[in-house]
């Protein structure tokens, strides 16, 4: 039996969620959910925005699936945004975001972005300058530990997925100390996969190939903020934020959460699109060695997608459980 986290979260978060766990229901009668809660909707009923019981919760369970968390509005008192905390609180260090069309030909590259280092360490501050001004200053850190491992695991998943290439994304060539020890680890790490072949971009020249060349990329590793760019970038090459899924994975724990925000703007008409938390849903069953069961999902929308059988934001007339129905009488 699999002991499946559920965080719906904000906005679009619940429907979209409940969609796909109609298809996870259908997939694995005996999966027992565990629904917990975070956001900005949390928090007005529990003064929390991250409870350290939904902290332990995902922990007790075998993996996490997240809706979409709105944020708080800006000078919210004692607010952090909730997934990347969530990132930390259970040293999630890989994001791994893949970037391929459900249907048709088009781009085939797995992004690999550092997850818990970098400028998204949230350490800023504003410092007084002498003529009486002020400085608005952010720092970013790596780590020997968080550079080694997210680069161990971009070359794992590259031998075990039957990838091809490695590219290390950085700007070394301004960023000597931080982005120039990225480099460096990069280049030790490649010593250990011999098989694999290995390239490196500076991060606005792999931006432009991105859009330019795609296919000169298989894996990409790169740091936070980075990957973060770059991942979203890559994601409107097969659709858009909608039908981008992601997982945060540690060496214990993990999550998996569409990459598109909360969308409280069409919250509760009934009309989102949950075809990245079905992906998302597909990727934590890849994690949990269920392979087959999240070949199926893949399929079933590949079928639904090729029949336009979708919902109104990709051109057809289905609702987001009417989707979700559609979704599992193909599996």
């Amino acid at each position: 039996m699999m002991r499946i986290a559920l965080v719906e979260g904000d906005g679009v978060g619940p429907e979209v969620v409940q969609a796909t766990v109609k298809v996870l229901v259908a997939l694995v009668p005996d999966i027992e959910l565990i629904e917990l809660k975070a956001g900005l909707q949390c928090n007005k009923d529990t003064g929390q925005f991250l409870p350290d019981e939904t902290v332990n919760g995902i922990m007790e369970a075998d993996s996490c699936l997240l809706g979409a968390v709105q944020s708080a509005p800006a000078g919210t008192p004692g607010y952090r945004p909730v997934v990347p905390m969530l990132r930390q609180k259970l040293d999630l260090y890989a994001n791994l975001r893949p970037v391929k069309p459900i249907v048709g030909d088009g781009p085939d590259m797995v992004i690999v972005r550092e997850n818990t280092e970098g400028l998204y360490v949230g350490e800023e501050r504003v410092e007084e300058l002498e003529d009486g001004t002020k400085a608005y200053v952010a720092e970013r850190r790596y780590s020997d530990l968080g550079m080694k491992r997210i680069c161990r695991f971009a070359f794992t998943y590259a031998r075990d997925n039957a990838r091809k290439k490695v590219t290390c994304v950085h700007k070394a060539n301004v960023m000597q100390v931080t982005d120039g020890a990225f480099r460096k680890t990069f280049g030790e790490v490649s010593q250990r996969f011999p098989k694999l072949r290995t390239d490196e971009l500076f991060v606005d020249a792999a931006a432009m190939f991105i859009i330019t060349d795609p296919a000169r990329f298989d894996v990409v590793v790169t740091t936070n903020l980075y990957g973060d760019i770059l991942s979203d970038e890559a994601a409107g090459l097969v659709g858009g934020l909608g039908l981008a899924p992601s997982g945060n994975i540690g060496e214990v724990h993990s999550f998996f959460e569409p990459v598109h925000g909360s969308a409280p703007d069409i919250a509760g008409k009934g009309i989102a699109n949950p075809t990245a938390t079905m992906l998302s849903a597909a990727m934590m069953l890849k994690h949990q060695d269920k392979v087959g069961l999240a070949e199926q999902i893949e399929a079933a929308l590949r079928e639904c997608y090729a029949a336009k059988e979708v919902t109104k934001d990709q051109g057809g007339s289905l609702g987001t459980q009417e989707f979700a129905d559609a979704v599992v009488k193909r599996l």
